[in-house]
Formats: C-alpha cells, structure tokens, sequence
C-alpha cells in the first residue's frame, strides 16, 4: 500500500513538473480562443487547425513557470523573459518622481512567445506606483520608454532607490499590476503581467554594475541584470 502511494505523488509529481503553470490572467483569453475555433471549425477543417495553433499559442504565451531566484541583496535579477535590448545611462520616466539625473537602466524587449509574467528585480518596499497612457510603438525602439503607455514600480531596495518600469508595444495593448504601493516585495516575486509583446526597463542608482550585454537571453527570476558593490557572494536559492 504505501509503495502503491509513493508511485502515485511521483507520478504526480511528474505531472506538474511535465506541465508549466498557467496564469488565471490568461483563462479569459484561452476560452474566447478556444470558442472562436470551434464556431469557425465548424464551417472550415483548415480554420480549425489554424484556431486549434492559436489557441494552444494562447497557453503557452500565459504560462507561468517557477522560478528559483538567487537570494542575495548585491544581484540585480531580471524581471522578465526576453533579449537584453538596452544597456546604458538614461532619464527615468518624470512620473516616477526620481529627477531628471541619468541612472543606469537596462531593457528587456519581449516577444509574443516570451513568457510575460513580471518579477520584481530587487528586494525592497514598494514606495510609488504610476500607470502613464501612451501610444503603442514597438516595445523594441529606445523612444519606447518615454512615448508608450507604461506602468512604473519605484523600490526602496537596500542599495538604494531601483525602478522597474512595464512598458506596452506595437501588440501589447493591457498592462496588469497587482501589487500596491506601501507593499514589501522580495526579488523574483510577481508583480505584473503585459499582454502581448513588450518590455520592461530597469532604472539602477550609482553602484550598479551591469552583468548583461545586448543580445543577451534573460530569464525573468532567475538571470542577473546588474550586482552591486563588486564581487558577489555566492547566492542562496529560492522557489518563487
């Protein structure tokens, strides 16, 4: 009996290991696909195949994977899935408050298949958080940080004030944020979502030292953008 039981959790185990997560944000959206093909299946064999591709591309795009996160306040971790677009001193967006002076701040550009489940990149408490309407430019343009619609996150990390700004794209047309100003948050954690193809920029104090260079895949949770103070210790891990 108890061998009979322990085959069982590890078969279920393996399930949920097998198949990733996903996020209730998406349900909505994976329903209407899923209607749609069959209301157009009906009529054509070749629409319910393109519907059925859709509507398995609308599950996958809302996964939610787990993550593990290194714990250490000297990392600066990705806060999403994408290419590193973006490595460089610039403004952060006047609405968050944070002055005209440069910081150094890296992009993250994801496409319509990256996962788009947002993660805080430092640990801290959640200070400020401003949504900005804006126009709908490819996410991938620099000019996309300060024309698009975004929503920003300012963090009173321990090294000092980090922003993580959720920028919308050409496709992108919802940004969704769940967490709330006054909140502590811990490096990794979920804050946001954006639908579908975006970016999302991360503005440094001084001390920051990039890791990234362009061209580089990051993976939201678990890649470090940044560390600062030199060296970094080596990290304890976490599931997020």
């Amino acid at each position: 009996m108890k061998r009979s039981r322990s085959s069982t959790m590890q078969f279920i185990d393996t399930i949920r290991k097998t198949f990733v997560p996903i996020h209730r944000e998406g349900y909505p959206f994976i329903a209407i696909f899923a209607v749609v093909t069959l209301v157009v299946g009906y009529f054509s064999s070749f629409l319910l195949w393109v519907g059925a591709l859709l509507t398995v591309w609308c599950i996958y795009f809302f996964r939610d994977p787990e993550r593990v996160t290194p714990v250490d306040d000297k990392l600066v971790i990705s806060p999403a899935d994408g290419v590193v677009s973006a490595v460089g001193p610039a403004a952060p967006p006047a609405e968050l408050g944070l002055g005209g002076v440069e910081m150094t701040r890296i992009s993250v550009f994801m496409n319509v298949f990256s996962c788009h489940v947002n993660r805080s990149p430092v640990r801290g408490r959640i200070t400020y958080i401003e949504h900005r309407p804006g126009k709908f430019l490819n996410a991938d343009l620099d000019k996309a940080s300060s024309e698009n619609e975004r929503n920003g996150l300012v963090i009173d990390s321990p090294n000092g004030v980090v922003a993580a700004v959720q920028i919308a794209g050409l496709v992108a047309r919802r940004i969704v944020c769940w967490t709330e100003a006054g909140s502590d948050i811990a490096a990794g954690e979920r804050f946001g979502l954006i639908r579908f193809g975006s970016r999302v920029d991360v503005y440094l104090p001084e001390g920051a030292t990039p890791r990234v260079a362009v061209g580089q895949i990051a993976v939201g949770g678990e890649t470090v953008l940044a560390e600062f103070g030199g060296q970094a210790s080596a990290p304890v891990v976490r599931v997020s």
